[in-house]
């Protein structure tokens, strides 16, 4: 991600067949998909190479027109990221790049200081990881296992931080982007005391992110070894996932057999029943914390948490999460119960 993060320079009229050549300093994108991938991103997303930079210049140009001050990454390859997302609806695409930048800006905790070499301690714990095989849509699995956590070593919100960068380094890739990711959590030994850090305020948040504020498509959640508390906990978040989202979330329990039937067992680790060998987290670490100097350029084309903007949209979700924040009030009490 490079190149301009404003819109003080004259963009050519749309569907000109020639974009980049009105902007040298702009790196030129060039599609690195196979045909069978282009194939499936025309079929699913609405892709059409023919018209791809007509369709990134026009997010591009409502971008300008409606949000001058967003600070935003205008470059082909990023733009093409949200576009993918949400199958080449333009409003929708501009939407969701209003949404990404407005989690960055309303949270903090998660977002100054964002790199790598700042989440460390989390990456060595394994809490989260990418298996190094891809499953048969070629999409990558991202590995959760919350009982790596230690909550005295440091806040939910790291945690957070390493799946967020995670997110972000995975989306770089054209094949994500197209394919999706499947996360598997692993629940095992995860108590009340620790579940419970996992509040009101930091569930709307991470299901807004997931939802509605990154480019990725999440295609299945498998979770497994969940104890009898997270039952609770998913019928409460349940009515804020979109019904699609919701449909994605398999629970299967202790029961590898049924792990096995959403993930071949040739891409799993020995630890859930697969023939891939022992879990091994030492070569994503390696990648991502090698990715640092990738992100702190992508990044510093972004407008950073407490930098102001007169965008209405970038504050308006303040409100509206005041709204929602009453009916997850009673989520701790519930939790309780349930457990």
């Amino acid at each position: 991600m490079s190149g301009d993060s404003d819109c003080t320079r004259t963009s050519p009229s749309v569907g000109s067949p020639s974009d980049n050549e009105f902007l040298p300093d702009r790196p030129r994108y060039v599609c690195s998909l196979s045909p069978d991938l282009i194939a499936k991103a025309r079929e699913e997303l609405q892709e059409k190479p023919e018209w791809r930079l007509r369709d990134v210049q026009a997010l591009r140009d409502m971008v300008c027109k409606d949000y001058p001050t967003l600070g935003t990454c205008l470059d082909d390859a990023f733009l093409l990221r949200f576009l993918r997302a949400r199958k080449f609806d333009y409003d929708r695409a501009l939407q969701l790049l209003v949404n990404y930048h407005s989690c960055r800006r309303s949270w903090p905790e998660v977002f100054n200081n964002l790199k790598p070499s700042a989440i460390k301690a989390v990456l060595a714990s394994g809490f989260v990881t990418v298996l190094p095989h891809l499953d048969t849509e070629g999409r990558h699995i991202v590995c959760i296992r919350p009982d790596r956590w230690t909550p005295s070593n440091y806040p939910i919100t790291e945690n957070i931080r390493a799946i967020y960068l995670t997110l972000e380094k995975l989306i770089q890739s054209e094949e994500t982007q197209v394919n999706g990711i499947v996360i598997l959590a692993d629940y095992k030994g995860v108590s009340l005391s620790k579940a419970s850090h996992f509040g009101p305020f930091v569930a709307k948040k991470v299901i807004g992110i997931l939802q509605d504020g990154f480019p990725i498509r999440i295609k299945a959640v498998n979770i497994i070894n969940e104890p009898r508390i997270f039952k609770g906990i998913f019928a409460i978040l349940k009515p804020f996932l979109k019904e699609k989202i919701a449909n994605r979330f398999f629970l299967h329990g202790s029961d590898l057999n049924s792990l096995h039937q959403n993930l071949p067992q040739r891409i799993l680790p020995e630890e859930y029943g697969g023939t891939s060998g022992k879990l091994d987290i030492a070569a994503w670490n390696e990648l991502l914390l090698a990715s640092e100097e990738d992100f702190l350029h992508d990044f510093s084309q972004l407008v950073l948490p407490g930098d102001s903007s007169p965008s209405e949209a970038l504050v308006s979700g303040d409100a509206e999460e005041k709204q929602s924040e009453e009916p997850l009030r009673g989520m701790k009490p519930q939790l309780y119960y349930c457990y």
